[in-house]
């Protein structure tokens, strides 16, 4: 594995976006989340993805909030900057305010509501990977964008210099054997769903870009590290104990389930989000307080 290959394998955290009970971004809370997986041993953060609230930052507080979780990691863990749109225009303009923010590479999710053909996406992560030198990892989840990124427009795309993987969130493992064949062994494939992360590692894959992690960070990199030096026993242990975590924690949209139980460990000062989400339903939260007590969390 390339020293650059590196930077994205392992246990990544799909980073909240702390906020206080007016919506404002809390960057002193964001300052200890970062030191708190730095300390766990995380291996990356990405900041500013689906789980960071993207849709609902403006780009001003976008970039900011990547910059200072850059700051705040010190070097010491590279932050990977959620970077997409559906508007390849709006990506571009994202990225490259990001050229010189320290960042490791940009995470960019397939156009979402538009929906456009293989073709479309094709042309809309070259156009972005033609403007800046940062390194790209796609981000296909046909759940939440209504487009699903082929493996075969995969491998057309990994073809491009510095884009250097993909977080792949079907939920469907044969996807790792099958972009692994078309995009060459050196293309990196994270697993963007934690209840299959385990397996997909099994067949090949680098690591997860995880939600679970922003509650257990020092389980993930365990299970991680075990799984990619081929110790699937000690991996399999963690995972079980996690497993009710990876499901319930999206019982509502996510991030509602894990802002509420990162607010319910203390991890952030409160639960809000920006509309149009909401708190987590009172009458889902015993479920999810019930998924950290199995995890060994509460």
């Amino acid at each position: 594995m390339s020293a650059q290959n590196h930077l994205f394998s392992g246990s990544i955290v799909a980073l909240v976006t702390p906020m206080n009970n007016y919506g404002e971004v809390d960057f002193a809370c964001l300052e200890k989340l970062v030191e708190y997986h730095v300390q766990a041993g995380s291996n990356a953060l990405v900041s500013v993805g689906t789980t960071g609230e993207s849709a609902t930052l403006s780009i001003e507080e976008n970039v900011k909030v990547i910059e200072k979780t850059v700051e705040f990691a010190k070097g010491r863990i590279p932050v990977i900057a959620g970077a997409g749109a559906n508007a390849t225009s709006e990506a571009i303009t994202m990225t490259k305010l990001l050229r010189d923010s320290g960042v490791a590479g940009c995470l960019s999710v397939v156009p979402y509501y538009n929906k456009p053909t293989q073709e479309g996406i094709f042309q809309h992560f070259k156009a972005i990977a033609e403007c800046t030198d940062l390194p790209q990892i796609l981000y296909n989840v046909p759940g939440r964008t209504g487009s699903d990124m082929k493996p075969e427009t995969v491998a057309r795309l990994a073809k491009i210099n510095n884009i250097v993987g993909i977080k792949e969130a079907t939920g469907d493992i044969s996807r790792v054997t099958k972009i692994k064949e078309l995009a060459g062994k050196d293309f990196i494939v994270l697993s963007g769903d934690d209840a299959t992360s385990l397996d997909a590692m099994k067949l090949g894959a680098e690591g997860v870009i995880s939600v679970t992690n922003n509650l257990a960070p020092k389980d993930m990199a365990d299970m991680c590290r075990y799984a990619l030096t081929g110790d699937f026993a000690k991996a399999e242990e963690i995972n079980a104990r996690l497993m009710r975590l990876h499901h319930d924690l999206f019982i509502e949209s996510n991030p509602i389930p894990v802002k509420w139980a990162a607010y319910r460990l203390g991890l952030i000062k409160s639960a809000h989000l920006r509309l149009p989400l909401t708190v987590l339903s009172e009458e889902v939260q015993p479920k999810v307080e019930e998924a950290l007590k199995i995890a060994g969390l509460l």
